[in-house]
């Protein structure tokens, strides 16, 4: 099985932010993949435990969610505060061009965090869809 690297998100670049979250969904993207080393054919299933495999699996797959979301959240959140700041600043009157560049890279920043956010929603239904095609008679997990 493929381990996710431990990966630091820095909200503040925005294509590194996306860079981190491409690397903390190798899982998803080898999922057929892992789901086929993971279940044995019919001739080795007295050399592989299908259930402890089907088992472990969902737990790095629902981990995975749950580090990705909690990323993709505080980022979101945070640039949400700093735009609410900068809208702040421009109605008390500050028209600086620099000031006004910077409001609208991190209304950009905002919305590609936004769609992110529905991005990870299509990987995680896709991820959870081809889990339980495989591994429902194995394992069913409490919740994905």
């Amino acid at each position: 099985m493929i381990a996710m690297a431990a990966v630091s998100v820095e909200c503040g670049d925005i294509l590194e932010f996306q860079n981190a979250l491409k690397n903390m969904r190798l899982v998803d993207d080898k999922i057929i993949y892992i789901l086929n080393a993971t279940i044995p054919t019919e001739s080795f299933k007295g050399q592989v435990d299908p259930i402890a495999r089907c088992k472990d699996l969902y737990e790095q797959i629902y981990s995975n969610f749950k580090k990705r979301e909690l990323a993709i959240m505080n980022c979101l959140n945070t640039s949400k505060e700093k735009v609410k700041e900068l809208k702040a600043q421009r109605d008390n009157g500050n028209e600086n061009p620099q000031f006004l560049k910077a409001l609208r890279k991190e209304q950009n920043n905002l919305r590609m965090l936004q769609s992110e956010l529905n991005v990870e929603e299509i990987v995680k239904k896709r991820t959870s869809d081809v889990y339980y095609e495989r591994c429902h008679s194995f394992y069913k997990p409490p919740k994905i």
